[in-house]
């Protein structure tokens, strides 16, 4: 679908190497914070470059993917009768650098998510190109590429349980591998929801990670509870469920130039219905017992039966 922003002609348009036009987030609030703190290379940054590679190449997640699933298998069997090795140091930078990560990318792409909100209606948000809307942006549009390349070495998190024996829950890796492939489809076929998407992603990792850094350097406060992350991530998945049930409501009411296809909205549906039905699993078997009275409480009555 074409779009052309209000004000073609001023000096925040540009056009990306397709011709398609765009406005320039970090030109229309220059004398703001998200103005002032871009980076020269942020603002000379050409997302549609590496996503032409990437439409270009889809034996790439695939491989991926595949590759994942074998060192599982081998990395779980070649450890299976050996002592876990005891990289916490490692663990906790990666999990700072994530946490660091992503905190920038939600900073970088929220502004420009809120921006869309005020300035479209809920159809348009839905159905124009996201090339128009913040994909062809050199800010934004880094930051939604470097969230969709970032579920690769997200990958590693089950180097690290494998190589500590740590339980691998089936919950773990198949959100890893339906998450990757999802984000993949959805930028190279131009999903418009995806910012929503990233935004959320984005804050959840921001904080769950930086809980994961907090518990590989044994500092982690006492009322930071995991139960939250459990929550925000329960959230998430409320929150994407939300938006793919929109996405069947208001395309078929936009008509046929949508960009937000069936099929795309259909697997963001399966995956975050699932993800939502697996964390509330999840959710409930760890922070409370068979009769719903949490685990803590259990515990500290048996304490006190005990004394």
């Amino acid at each position: 679908m074409s779009w052309y922003p209000i004000g073609e002609n001023g000096r925040c348009v540009s056009r990306n190497s397709a011709g398609v036009a765009f406005e320039t987030f970090s030109c229309l609030y220059e004398d703001s914070f998200v103005g002032r703190t871009v980076t020269s290379y942020e603002k000379s940054y050409t997302p549609i470059v590496v996503r032409d590679k990437m439409v270009e190449n889809p034996w790439i997640p695939v491989t991926a993917i595949i590759m994942y699933g074998v060192f599982i298998v081998i990395g779980r069997a070649y450890f299976k009768n050996r002592q876990p090795v005891s990289w916490r140091k490692a663990l906790a930078l990666w999990n700072l650098g994530l946490s660091v990560f992503s905190a920038i990318g939600f900073c970088r792409i929220l502004p420009h998510m809120l921006h869309n909100f005020y300035h479209y209606s809920l159809s348009e948000f839905f159905c124009f190109d996201p090339e128009s809307m913040y994909g062809s942006d050199p800010v934004t549009g880094m930051w939604m590429q470097l969230f969709v390349l970032s579920k690769f070495p997200e990958l590693l998190d089950t180097f690290f349980i494998v190589v500590h024996k740590k339980p691998l829950i089936f919950l773990h890796w198949y959100h890893h591998i339906s998450v990757l492939a999802y984000c993949w489809h959805s930028y190279v076929f131009k999903a418009p929801p995806g910012i929503i998407f990233a935004v959320m992603n984005y804050a959840v990792h921001a904080i769950m990670y930086f809980y994961y850094f907090l518990m590989a350097v044994k500092l982690k406060p006492k009322w930071f509870n995991s139960m939250y992350i459990t929550a925000a991530q329960i959230s998430q998945m409320v929150v994407g469920v939300i938006v793919t049930a929109l996405g069947f409501i208001i395309p078929p009411m936009y008509g046929d130039n949508c960009n937000l296809k069936k099929d795309n909205n259909t697997a963001a549906m399966i995956m975050y219905g699932s993800y939502l039905m697996l964390f509330l699993q999840f959710f409930f078997k760890r922070y409370t017992s068979t009769k719903g009275v949490p685990k803590k409480s259990i515990k500290t009555a048996t304490s006190k039966k005990q004394e």
